[in-house]
């Protein structure tokens, strides 16, 4: 009996190297998998090279059209799973046009949320059309599916949450509590030994609200700020600026392959962003111990458990940020004990075996079959 035939579409390798790689190498156990990525990765399964601009690119986007449309007819894949906004719109045109039989979209954000006028109307009316040429949905948070199904996105009929929500929950042998990464990196930064820590770790934007975090920073005694990751959207000297006085106590670290240390290091995490699909990185934080304060948007509010595993925030409110963090600076058992339930949450209810489990019997059920059980309590509520 032949195998199913199955096709990931992402517009970025890191999609691959962050979020699907576990996922991957299960499905390739059990389906005949291949990937369409930018450029060749070292994968056990096929990779096939389209690239996918991430920002609009009328002829690029047409390129790249064409040659997922003949993609798909060559190899006549069963079903075929985008991720990401660009990759989702053109899969799920492709496999319209080439009549992929299950079309299948993981929504993780949405870039329209956070703008007004006609860029809004665009681009939301492109997640509106993926979704309705994709023949599934799932959505990465259950706060992100009832904001697209309010918004008139998505038909809540064809959608669905895997288990707790996050693309591939948190690896807690990988994230965890680490006193020799917690001082290497301390030493690295001049950052002191019993000083605390505030770390916000992602992409350098606008939208993430490290304005806001950095204004709320400037009020928090003797604490330090360390931001980690590629300034997207040139705003480093505007958050210096920002800092103030507390600017010295400041550190922007551009790039790092190993977020687990920077974890490790801190002692509470910030997300303070306007729109997230989840926060995969807060439960990163929490696996390693640490709380985290995040704002009230769909999203973070799966994340973070309020009062229990960190504190939600106003949006662009930083007088509301600061008394936060002025808050968990002061109380180190409210810290430590914060900590210790975010960790106990991330281990309990975001492995990856489950959601990776939870994404099998989905593919299952598409397929018509029933051949993976299901992660015990999690993810195996029916497709209509």
């Amino acid at each position: 009996m032949s195998r199913h035939r199955l096709c990931y579409v992402v517009a970025s390798e890191m999609t691959v190297k962050a979020f699907l790689l576990e996922h991957i190498r299960a499905a390739a156990e059990r389906y005949d998998v291949a990937v369409v990525v930018p450029r060749a990765l070292q994968l056990p399964v096929k990779t096939i090279p389209v690239t996918i601009e991430r920002r609009i690119a009328p002829i690029a986007d047409l390129k790249a059209l064409s040659e997922l449309s003949a993609v798909f007819r060559r190899e006549r894949f069963d079903l075929v799973h985008s991720v990401t906004p660009k990759a989702g719109l053109l899969a799920a045109l492709a496999g319209a046009l080439a009549r992929v039989p299950v079309r299948l979209h993981t929504f993780t954000g949405q870039v329209w949320a956070t703008r007004d006028g006609a860029g809004r109307a665009l681009l939301k009316a492109c997640d509106r059309l993926t979704a309705r040429l994709a023949t599934r949905v799932l959505a990465d948070s259950a706060s992100q599916l009832e904001f697209l199904v309010a918004e008139g996105v998505v038909d809540a009929r064809k959608a669905r949450v895997l288990g707790h929500g996050s693309v591939n929950g948190v690896d807690p042998a990988r994230f965890k509590p680490d006193a020799a990464a917690r001082g290497r990196v301390r030493a690295r930064h001049g950052i002191p030994d019993g000083a605390v820590l505030f770390l916000y770790l992602g992409r350098l934007a606008r939208d993430k609200g490290l304005a806001d975090l950095a204004r709320a920073f400037s009020g928090i005694g003797d604490a330090w700020l360390l931001l980690v990751g590629p300034d997207e959207d040139g705003i480093a000297a505007q958050l210096h600026q920002a800092a103030g006085a507390s600017d010295a106590r400041m550190r922007i670290v551009s790039y790092t392959d190993q977020p687990e240390e920077f974890m490790a290091a801190a002692d509470v995490f910030v997300l303070p962003s306007y729109r997230e699909g989840f926060g995969s990185v807060i439960l990163e934080a929490a696996a390693a111990g640490v709380p985290a304060i995040g704002t009230r948007i769909y999203g973070v509010t799966d994340a973070i458990v309020d009062g229990t595993t960190g504190f939600l925030a106003p949006p662009r409110d930083p007088s509301a940020l600061a008394t936060r963090m002025r808050e968990l600076a002061a109380d180190a058992a409210l810290r430590e004990r914060l900590g210790r339930a975010a960790r106990e949450r991330a281990l309990r209810d975001f492995a990856p075996a489950d959601l990776t489990r939870a994404l099998l019997a989905c593919y299952d059920e598409l397929f018509g079959g029933d051949e993976a059980p299901p992660a015990p309590g999690r993810g195996r509520s029916k497709f209509p």
